[in-house]
Protein backbone atom coordinates (compact mmCIF):
# COMPACT_ATOMS: atom_id res chain seq x y z
CA UNK A 1 0.00 0.00 0.00
CA UNK A 2 2.80 2.28 0.73
CA UNK A 3 4.54 1.37 -2.67
CA UNK A 4 1.39 2.57 -4.24
CA UNK A 5 1.14 6.04 -2.45
CA UNK A 6 4.45 6.70 -3.19
CA UNK A 7 3.88 5.42 -7.46
CA UNK A 8 0.42 7.98 -7.20
CA UNK A 9 2.53 10.84 -5.09
CA UNK A 10 6.03 10.58 -7.93
CA UNK A 11 3.14 10.70 -11.00
CA UNK A 12 1.05 13.55 -9.59
CA UNK A 13 4.50 15.60 -9.01
CA UNK A 14 5.85 14.92 -12.44
CA UNK A 15 2.93 15.14 -14.75
CA UNK A 16 3.30 17.73 -17.28
CA UNK A 17 -0.34 19.43 -15.66
CA UNK A 18 2.03 20.02 -12.22
CA UNK A 19 5.13 21.88 -14.99
CA UNK A 20 2.64 23.91 -16.68
CA UNK A 21 3.00 27.69 -16.89
CA UNK A 22 -0.12 29.38 -15.23
CA UNK A 23 -2.68 30.19 -18.18
CA UNK A 24 -4.94 33.57 -18.08
CA UNK A 25 -8.19 32.71 -17.96
CA UNK A 26 -9.90 36.18 -18.33
CA UNK A 27 -8.45 39.27 -17.45
CA UNK A 28 -11.38 41.62 -16.48
CA UNK A 29 -9.23 44.98 -15.96
CA UNK A 30 -8.99 46.68 -12.67
CA UNK A 31 -6.30 48.63 -11.55
CA UNK A 32 -2.73 47.68 -11.21
CA UNK A 33 -1.77 46.79 -7.63
CA UNK A 34 1.76 48.01 -8.19
CA UNK A 35 1.49 51.14 -6.52
CA UNK A 36 0.93 49.75 -3.12
CA UNK A 37 3.51 46.93 -3.55
CA UNK A 38 6.19 50.00 -3.86
CA UNK A 39 4.78 51.55 -1.15
CA UNK A 40 5.04 48.75 1.04
CA UNK A 41 8.36 47.84 -0.10
CA UNK A 42 9.68 51.35 -0.07
CA UNK A 43 12.58 51.84 2.96
CA UNK A 44 13.58 54.88 2.69
CA UNK A 45 11.01 56.81 3.23
CA UNK A 46 10.95 57.36 7.38
CA UNK A 47 7.15 57.46 8.33
CA UNK A 48 4.44 60.14 8.70
CA UNK A 49 4.42 61.25 12.60
CA UNK A 50 1.57 60.62 14.56
CA UNK A 51 -0.15 62.99 16.08
CA UNK A 52 0.98 63.98 20.32
CA UNK A 53 -1.18 62.78 22.60
CA UNK A 54 -2.49 64.74 24.56
CA UNK A 55 -1.01 64.74 28.96
CA UNK A 56 -1.61 65.89 31.90
CA UNK A 57 -5.60 67.53 32.30
CA UNK A 58 -6.03 68.03 28.55
CA UNK A 59 -6.07 63.91 28.36
CA UNK A 60 -9.11 64.38 30.94
CA UNK A 61 -11.26 66.90 28.69
CA UNK A 62 -13.81 66.77 27.86
CA UNK A 63 -15.60 65.98 31.61
CA UNK A 64 -19.18 65.28 31.18
CA UNK A 65 -21.22 64.79 34.28
CA UNK A 66 -24.53 63.96 33.52
CA UNK A 67 -26.12 63.65 37.15
CA UNK A 68 -25.03 67.13 37.76
CA UNK A 69 -26.23 70.54 36.23
CA UNK A 70 -26.34 73.83 37.68
CA UNK A 71 -28.80 75.14 40.02
CA UNK A 72 -29.97 75.34 44.01
CA UNK A 73 -29.05 73.36 46.64
CA UNK A 74 -30.55 73.28 49.88
CA UNK A 75 -28.19 73.14 52.95
CA UNK A 76 -27.71 70.27 54.81
CA UNK A 77 -25.83 68.85 57.74
CA UNK A 78 -22.89 65.99 56.95
CA UNK A 79 -20.96 63.75 58.88
CA UNK A 80 -18.02 63.51 56.63
CA UNK A 81 -14.85 64.16 59.01
CA UNK A 82 -11.64 65.00 57.88
CA UNK A 83 -12.73 66.09 54.37
CA UNK A 84 -11.35 69.66 54.40
CA UNK A 85 -13.24 71.72 52.36
CA UNK A 86 -14.10 70.64 48.82
CA UNK A 87 -16.49 72.22 46.01
CA UNK A 88 -17.90 71.21 42.94
CA UNK A 89 -18.28 73.66 40.01
CA UNK A 90 -18.96 73.65 35.98
CA UNK A 91 -18.32 75.49 33.31
CA UNK A 92 -21.69 77.65 33.64
CA UNK A 93 -22.72 81.43 34.28
CA UNK A 94 -24.09 80.50 37.66
CA UNK A 95 -20.86 78.38 38.53
CA UNK A 96 -18.62 81.40 37.06
CA UNK A 97 -20.64 84.26 39.84
CA UNK A 98 -20.53 81.33 42.40
CA UNK A 99 -16.64 81.32 42.16
CA UNK A 100 -16.33 84.61 41.97
CA UNK A 101 -18.49 85.78 44.77
CA UNK A 102 -16.99 82.99 47.01
CA UNK A 103 -13.22 82.86 45.76
CA UNK A 104 -11.69 84.87 49.13
CA UNK A 105 -13.35 82.50 51.32
CA UNK A 106 -13.01 79.33 49.37
CA UNK A 107 -9.19 80.42 49.57
CA UNK A 108 -9.67 80.91 53.27
CA UNK A 109 -10.45 77.62 54.05
CA UNK A 110 -8.20 75.86 51.56
CA UNK A 111 -10.64 74.63 49.74
CA UNK A 112 -9.74 72.41 46.30
CA UNK A 113 -12.34 72.50 43.60
CA UNK A 114 -14.16 69.91 41.22
CA UNK A 115 -14.63 71.06 37.91
CA UNK A 116 -17.10 68.33 36.81
CA UNK A 117 -18.33 69.70 33.61
CA UNK A 118 -15.96 71.45 31.17
CA UNK A 119 -15.21 70.97 27.71
CA UNK A 120 -11.70 72.26 26.99
CA UNK A 121 -8.61 73.10 28.36
CA UNK A 122 -9.47 77.33 27.38
CA UNK A 123 -12.55 76.61 29.66
CA UNK A 124 -10.75 75.57 32.83
CA UNK A 125 -8.29 78.19 32.31
CA UNK A 126 -10.87 81.13 32.03
CA UNK A 127 -12.11 79.24 35.73
CA UNK A 128 -8.64 79.12 37.00
CA UNK A 129 -8.23 83.12 36.30
CA UNK A 130 -11.47 83.74 37.86
CA UNK A 131 -9.76 82.70 41.08
CA UNK A 132 -6.54 82.82 41.22
CA UNK A 133 -4.90 80.54 43.58
CA UNK A 134 -7.71 78.11 43.81
CA UNK A 135 -6.73 74.59 43.12
CA UNK A 136 -9.09 73.56 40.12
CA UNK A 137 -9.31 69.82 38.81
CA UNK A 138 -11.53 68.56 36.01
CA UNK A 139 -13.18 65.14 37.11
CA UNK A 140 -16.23 63.58 36.85
CA UNK A 141 -18.79 63.84 40.10
CA UNK A 142 -20.91 60.67 39.78
CA UNK A 143 -19.96 59.21 42.45
CA UNK A 144 -19.86 62.03 44.46
CA UNK A 145 -23.72 62.78 43.26
CA UNK A 146 -24.88 59.04 44.19
CA UNK A 147 -23.04 58.76 47.41
CA UNK A 148 -24.29 62.94 48.30
CA UNK A 149 -27.57 62.57 46.61
CA UNK A 150 -26.66 65.79 44.59
CA UNK A 151 -28.17 66.83 41.56
CA UNK A 152 -26.93 70.26 41.28
CA UNK A 153 -23.85 72.35 41.74
CA UNK A 154 -22.26 74.86 42.68
CA UNK A 155 -21.81 73.37 46.18
CA UNK A 156 -19.05 73.66 49.08
CA UNK A 157 -18.81 70.02 51.30
CA UNK A 158 -17.09 70.24 54.18
CA UNK A 159 -16.93 68.16 57.10
CA UNK A 160 -20.02 69.41 58.27
CA UNK A 161 -22.50 69.55 55.92
CA UNK A 162 -22.98 71.22 52.16
CA UNK A 163 -24.28 74.55 51.29
CA UNK A 164 -24.10 76.82 48.42
CA UNK A 165 -23.22 79.85 50.99
CA UNK A 166 -19.66 79.88 51.80
CA UNK A 167 -19.09 80.91 55.41
CA UNK A 168 -15.81 81.83 57.13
Amino acid sequence: MKLKNLIVTAFIAFSPAALAELNVIADLGGQSTQAIFEAVNRQDTPPAPAAAPEHGEAAMLPVITPELSPGNVPSRALQLPGIGALFIIGDDSYSRQWLQQNAQQLSARNAAGLVVNVESMASLESLRGLAPGLQLAPSSGSELARRLQLTHYPILITDSGLSQEVKQ
